[in-house]
């Protein structure tokens, strides 16, 4: 008898990132999205202040070894 497999979810490094930084920033940012390029990373998603955005990429500056290309964080 064969044990069932159980499948875990593949997450890509954007997903990983993603989530590291909504850890560390809670619920500040919606839709929150991280691109990464070669040359370093964007920020996309939505924010009510301009410190949510700000928090938002000093999380990521500190949880990747990646340059901040841009910061596309909408503040609204």
């Amino acid at each position: 008898m064969t044990s069932p497999m159980i499948a875990e979810p593949i997450i890509t490094h954007e997903e990983h990132l993603e989530t590291l930084i909504q850890r560390r920033i809670g619920n500040r940012v919606r839709d929150l999205r991280v691109v990464v390029q070669p040359a370093g990373l964007i920020l996309q998603g939505r924010a009510a202040t301009y410190h949510a955005k700000q928090l938002a990429q000093h999380a990521a500056m500190d949880l990747s070894q990646r340059r901040i290309l841009a910061n596309e964080i909408e503040v609204y």
